[in-house]
C-alpha cells in the first residue's frame, strides 16, 4: 500500500472534502482527487461517497480512517523521535476507564497530563464492560479484575479492599436479624462475609435502596439508611471524621485496577507517558493513595 496515498486519504477524510483539505494542507485539491483514486484502485474498493456538494467515508473508508489515523500518528512519531534522539509524546490518546475511578480521579489526572503534556489529545471513555481495543480503536484501557486475555498486557497500579460501612446511628445487628442495606445495581446479594478473628462472620441483608453508581451508594449509607459494601479508599475520610463506622472488611480478593493495552502494538510515547503519569500518583498503589488523591 502506498503510505504517501494513504495519508492523502486520511487528510481528506479528516477534513470532510478535497476542497477543505486542499486549502489546510496547501496541497493541490486535483492532487488529492488523483492520490485517493489511485488508492481506491488499489484497494478495489470506493472509500467515498461523491455527491454534488458533499463527500461522505463510505462503510469501508471509515474502517480505513479509523485504523490509517492511528498508523500514520506511530509512524510520525517513530519519526520524530529517531530525529529528534527522543521520544515526545504526541498525538490523540484514547484511554476506556471505570465509572468510579472516572468520577473520583480521572479529571484530575486527565487534566494534571493535559498541562505536562500539551501536545497529547487525552480523549477518555468511560465504560464498565470490556471494551474491544482494536475494534473500538482505544490505546489504553483501566479495568477493575480483567480476566485474563492473550491478546493483552499490563499491570495492576491501585489496588483497594471493600469494607462494610454504616452510619453511627444504625446498630449491627446479631442473631441473624437482616440489616437494611443500599447495594448496587446488578444483583448484589446477602449475606455479607466479614473478615474476623474466628474465619467469617455472616451479615444478613435487607436491601432497602437498589443504586446503580457507588458514589450514590456512598452519599445514601451517609444518611442512616443502611449499610453497603463499599471501596475502603471511597469511605476513608467518613470513616476517620465519624460519619461512617466499619462493621467489617469483605471477605473477599482484592480489587486490583489495571492498564491494559494490545500485545501487537509498539507501546507509543503516549500510552507509555500516560503510565509514568500514574506512577507518579500512586507510586505504591495502595487504598490510601487513592483516597487521599480523592481527599485533595
Amino acid at each position: 500500500m502506498d503510505l504517501l496515498a494513504l495519508a492523502d486519504f486520511n487528510l481528506v477524510a479528516r477534513h470532510g472534502g478535497f476542497g477543505k483539505a486542499s486549502r489546510a494542507a496547501g496541497r493541490p485539491k486535483a492532487t488529492l482527487s488523483r492520490r485517493v483514486a489511485e488508492l481506491e484502485a488499489s484497494l478495489g474498493l470506493r472509500l467515498f461517497d461523491r455527491g454534488r456538494r458533499d463527500l461522505k467515508l463510505t462503510e469501508e473508508g471509515r474502517a480505513l480512517f479509523e485504523r490509517a489515523g492511528q498508523l500514520l500518528t506511530d509512524l510520525e512519531e517513530t519519526a520524530a523521535a529517531i530525529a529528534s534522539g527522543g521520544e515526545r509524546p504526541r498525538g490523540r490518546l484514547r484511554i476506556s476507564a471505570p465509572l468510579l475511578f472516572c468520577q473520583t480521579a480521572m479529571g484530575r489526572l486527565a487534566a494534571d497530563f493535559a498541562l505536562r503534556y500539551p501536545e497529547v489529545w487525552l480523549d477518555v471513555t468511560t465504560e464498565d464492560r470490556a471494551v474491544d481495543m482494536v475494534e473500538d480503536g482505544f490505546d489504553l484501557v483501566i479495568r477493575v479484575n480483567p480476566d485474563p486475555d492473550e491478546s493483552l498486557v499490563g499491570r495492576a497500579f491501585l489496588r483497594d479492599r471493600l469494607v462494610v460501612v454504616a452510619g453511627p446511628r444504625l446498630v449491627r445487628p446479631e442473631n441473624g436479624v437482616a440489616a437494611p442495606a443500599v447495594v448496587r445495581a446488578g444483583g448484589e446479594r446477602g449475606p455479607w462475609l466479614v473478615k474476623a478473628p474466628a474465619g467469617q462472620e455472616r451479615i444478613g441483608i435487607e436491601p432497602v435502596l437498589t443504586l446503580s453508581s457507588l458514589i450514590m451508594v456512598r452519599d445514601a449509607v451517609r444518611t442512616g439508611v443502611g449499610a453497603a459494601r463499599l471501596p475502603i479508599s471511597l469511605v476513608s475520610h467518613d470513616l476517620a471524621d465519624g460519619t461512617l463506622v466499619e462493621w467489617g472488611e469483605v471477605d473477599a480478593p482484592e480489587i486490583a485496577l489495571w492498564t491494559l493495552y494490545p500485545t501487537r502494538r509498539l507501546l507509543s510515547a503516549r500510552v507509555s507517558a500516560f503510565l509514568d503519569h500514574l506512577k507518579r500518583a500512586f507510586p505504591n498503589g495502595t487504598p490510601d493513595e487513592l483516597a487521599a488523591f480523592i481527599g485533595r
